[in-house]
Formats: C-alpha cells, structure tokens, sequence
C-alpha cells in the first residue's frame, strides 16, 4: 500500500515523503548526542537528516516530470526507475536505506528483479485502473530460496553478549570489573566445552595490543577456547576499531575495513572533519580503517570477521562468504529502533549472498542469522 501511493504521489508528496523517510528511519542517529552530552543537537540531526532525503526525493521527482515532459516519458516509469536506484545512493556513504527492505520478512523476495516486478504490478495495476494487475506480485515470490544450499549451522559458537552502558564502559574505574567479566565468562565456557566464544565489539574498551599481560592471560586461555573479542587496537600511531581472534595460543587482529561516518571517520573535507572532531569528540582522531576484509578459520570452517556497522555494507559480502562472525556496540544508539534495522540488514544480507552470520551484541540480544531467518541466541 505504501508504494502505491507513493508510486501515485505528486512533488509535493514526493518530497515530504523524503522528509519523513529521513526522519524516522534515521532518528536513532540522534540518540548518540545523548551519550556525548549534546541534546541541543538531537533536533539538528533529525532536520539534517529529513532534508537530506527530502532533497534526493525532490531531485529524484523533478527530473522524473522533466522526462515526461520533454521526452514524453511516462511519470510511472521514472517513478519505478527511481525506486530502484534509491538504494544505490548513499549520503555520506550510509548504506542503510533501501525500499526494498519492507520484504525481507515477508515472502516476497528481496533482489532487484522481484522489487521491480512488484513495482511493475502496482503500477500496471494504477495505468490500466485494474486490481487484477497486482497479482503479478506473485512472482516475485523467491521460489529458489527452496533449493538452495543447506549450510550447516556451528552449534560450538558461544555467543557471549554483554549490557553495558557507554558510560560504563569507557570509565576506567570500571575497567577491572569489565575485565573479570570477561575471564568468568571463558572459565564457565571452558567448563561447559564450549569450542569458540564471542564477546562484542570494544569488550575491551582499551587499546588491548597495548596490554600484554591481558594479552598474555587471553592466549593462554586460548589453549582450551577459540577467543574472538573486540578491542583497539594501536600501531604505528594509527588508533583501529578491532576483533582480536586468539587461537591456540596465537592471536591475530582483524581490522575494520568499513568505518561509520562520522562516528569514526569524518566524511566531510579535512578542514571541516577537523572542525566537527573538536566539536563532538574533543578532537580525537578519526579511526583508520583496514584496506581489506580479514577471513580466518576455525576448525574446518571460514568465518568472514566483522565488525558493526560494517556487516551491514554490501562490500563485507564480496565472494559471497557462507560464514560470517559481527561483533557490535549498539549502547551508543540505544534505547532506539537501530538494533532492529541492523537486524533487518543482516537478514537482508544473509538471504542474498546465502551467508549465516553469528552475531555477538552489547546493548541489544545476540542472535543467529541462518537463510534470513533470526535464530535468537540470548
């Protein structure tokens, strides 16, 4: 119903939509100036954001009625066309909005050829003011899903999430009880014979390479469990947001590869990346990211590293890899909807590229993803 009213819908409509769409689907933005003690800039970030795609929705029917009319282009195809590269546009390199994800839990699929078949029967449906249009949407039901691979799911995987606020957690009295957290949770893993743990990312909230009696303690514990843990990590001057894999008394650190705008690289021209670091994070500099993505193996399986946000960039999904392990931090953007589109991403991913992603989370519940479907873990 939504896109066919909107697929209806004249420049007006068409531009508040966009306003809409960027406010409530990017509100949890907001949330974080709450941890830095900002809320004068929660309303800023919510104007910010509905401009930004009222403007790409404004442009996006401007030059849709600019075809029409001088080439005699048919609005509801340049609506259709529309719709279908909205995806592929990316403010600041935020990739999370796509219509398409209104059918990643409904039995619809999720590729662009099914969305453009369900665009196509509702506006048939609207040219030809016929409802019997609209059962073409049938096809656009995923009948490969039935005959694809079955991917055995790894029942030794310990996914180890944790509830601690922002606060709490980069407040250096507290880092000892993290710590201990940490190393009670291995000892009752180990009694259990679990095979591999996961905690989430930034468990460790220090730079832990910089640490080597922790360092040490964790690859001890390594001789009994696969540990894969988030931290920081530090080399050559260069602050990276990291999964630190110890493994039979070795270890290595799985980099991230794609950083959150603003949150750990600033999008915006060096003078003005400058200038909005000294603003919001007490001119910290940004992080740096890996130059590419880091896949390990555990026993006989590979498993694509990931770290938050970046599991939700297509470009973590290259070579389609059939595992994959996310380690997230939602505290800085919790409570709020953003843990459920997350959700929704990482469904929308795994039913594309056929990937099952183990999911450790601070903030929010951990959770399975097997064939798009939620396997709830916590």
């Amino acid at each position: 119903m939504a896109l066919y009213f909107l697929l209806q819908g004249d420049k007006k409509v068409w531009t508040w939509i966009g306003f809409w769409t960027g406010v409530l689907w990017f509100w949890w933005m907001a949330v974080s100036f709450i941890n830095y003690e900002m809320p004068w800039a929660i309303p800023i970030s919510l104007f910010v954001s509905g401009t930004i795609y009222a403007f790409i929705f404004f442009i996006g029917i401007q030059l849709i009625y600019l075809l029409e009319n001088k080439f005699k282009v048919h609005s509801l195809l340049g609506k259709v066309t529309f719709l279908l590269i909205l995806s592929y546009i990316h403010p600041f390199g935020f990739d999370w909005y796509k219509p398409e994800l209104m059918f990643t839990n409904s039995y619809l699929g999720i590729e662009k050829w099914q969305f453009l078949i369900v665009l196509v029967a509702i506006s048939l449906g609207i040219y030809k003011k016929q409802i019997l249009y609209f059962l073409l949407i049938i096809l656009a039901y995923p009948y490969a899903q039935h005959f694809q691979e079955v991917i055995p799911l790894n029942n030794n995987i310990k996914l180890y999430g944790t509830y601690t606020n922002v606060h709490d957690k980069w407040d250096k009295n507290l880092s000892k009880t993290h710590i201990n957290e940490v190393f009670v949770a291995l000892r009752k893993a180990i009694d259990k014979k679990e095979k591999v743990i996961v905690f989430p990312e930034s468990v460790f909230a220090l730079f832990l390479n910089m640490q080597p009696k922790l360092m040490e303690a964790l690859v001890n514990y390594s001789k009994n469990i696969t540990i894969i843990a988030g931290g920081l990590s530090w080399e050559n001057e260069i602050p990276r947001n990291s999964a630190f894999i110890f493994q039979d008394e070795t270890f290595r650190i799985a980099n991230k590869v794609k950083l959150v705008p603003f949150g750990e690289e600033n999008p915006l021209p060096s003078w003005m990346g400058k200038w909005v670091n000294d603003i919001f994070f007490d001119g910290a500099p940004d992080y740096v990211a890996a130059s590419d993505f880091t896949d390990y193996t555990i026993g006989k399986t590979t498993y694509r590293n990931a770290i938050c946000f970046e599991a939700t960039s297509e470009k973590l999904y290259e070579g389609k890899p059939k595992n994959m392990i996310v380690l997230s931090n939602n505290g800085w953007l919790t409570p709020s909807i953003e843990p459920i589109q997350q959700k929704i991403l990482l469904q929308y991913y795994s039913k594309k590229y056929g990937t099952t992603i183990y999911h450790s989370v601070n903030m929010s519940p951990s959770y399975i993803i097997h064939r798009g479907k939620v396997i709830e873990s916590q």
